[in-house]
């Protein structure tokens, strides 16, 4: 079984409407050029804001997720008849905490929400610190099924967590998604390459990274098969980069490769890794 992905690798801009509409493009775009059965958009999608902005801005600019940036992306998903999977500001109901989820919406061929995720593990690394405007979400996304397989997903930075990766491929993930924002700076292209294609060996599947791109973000979105082969990768630019995605390929690599059923947690108990 196979299907077509389209990565968007755009920058947006702090007008939701400039984005929706570079959005509609991307999907226009995607499924009459390619074929797309699932474009992913970046993490944070939904408006970008400059370092420095206020941080008042950032949250008075959030919305609910049945707000209007999702009914109008589900809008889009149903015109053209294609997943699509992209991060924005969610806004939050507790009075207390005045910041917002950095939240991911995966929506259905027919516009309708299949999942939503909040961001866990947050970017207060290389001198940023996310936690000051954004509330970690309180669980992994859990694995969903779709016609291309089952989904699993998780954002940016939590790259570096190998436990989440697992968690999804435990859970019977084929495919990883991962909307990401990942910042510019010395080694950070050498992480970006290696994290990725990691995460797909380790777990034998196919992780769809795709990256946020502009004067602070770099781009280069990656699709990465079971056996750590790069299949599809974007520049430093804007631009929508298609990729095949074979399941069977996942079977087998998982048949030559059979490091997935070699585990024994029983041994890693007590370690702080990940057993179940």
């Amino acid at each position: 079984m196979s299907f077509q992905i389209v990565m968007a690798q755009l920058g947006s801009s702090e007008n939701k409407q400039e984005n929706l509409e570079k959005a509609e493009k991307a999907l226009r775009d995607s499924t009459n050029l390619y074929g797309a059965d699932m474009v992913v958009f970046p993490e944070a999608f939904m408006s970008y804001f400059e370092v420095g902005t206020p941080t008042e801005v950032k949250i008075n600019d959030a919305e609910p997720i049945e707000g209007p940036f999702v009914s109008a992306m589900s809008e889009l998903a149903s015109k053209y008849g294609v997943w699509v999977v992209f991060g924005m500001r969610e806004s939050t109901e507790d009075v207390d905490d005045k910041r917002v989820y950095n939240s991911t919406v995966v929506i259905n061929s027919s516009g309708l929400i299949e999942s939503v995720y909040r961001k866990t593990h947050l970017y207060d690394a290389f001198g940023g610190k996310e936690s000051d405007t954004i509330k970690p979400g309180d669980a992994l996304f859990e694995p969903i099924d779709t016609p291309f397989g089952k989904i699993g997903l998780f954002v940016c930075y939590e790259l570096r967590f190998p436990e989440i990766a697992r968690h999804q491929a435990l859970n019977g993930a084929d495919i990883l998604i991962v909307p990401s924002g990942w910042v510019k700076g010395p080694l950070k292209e050498h992480h970006w390459e290696n994290l990725v294609t990691t995460r797909a060996i380790e777990n034998t599947v196919y992780v769809v990274a795709c990256d946020h791109v502009n004067d602070y973000y770099m781009g280069q979105s990656m699709v990465v098969d079971p056996m750590g082969v790069v299949i599809a990768k974007g520049n430093e630019n804007e631009c929508l980069i298609p990729c095949r995605i074979d399941l069977k390929r996942v079977q087998e690599v998982r048949k030559k490769l059979p490091s997935y059923i070699h585990r024994q947690p029983s041994l890693y108990k007590g370690a702080g890794i990940y057993t179940s």
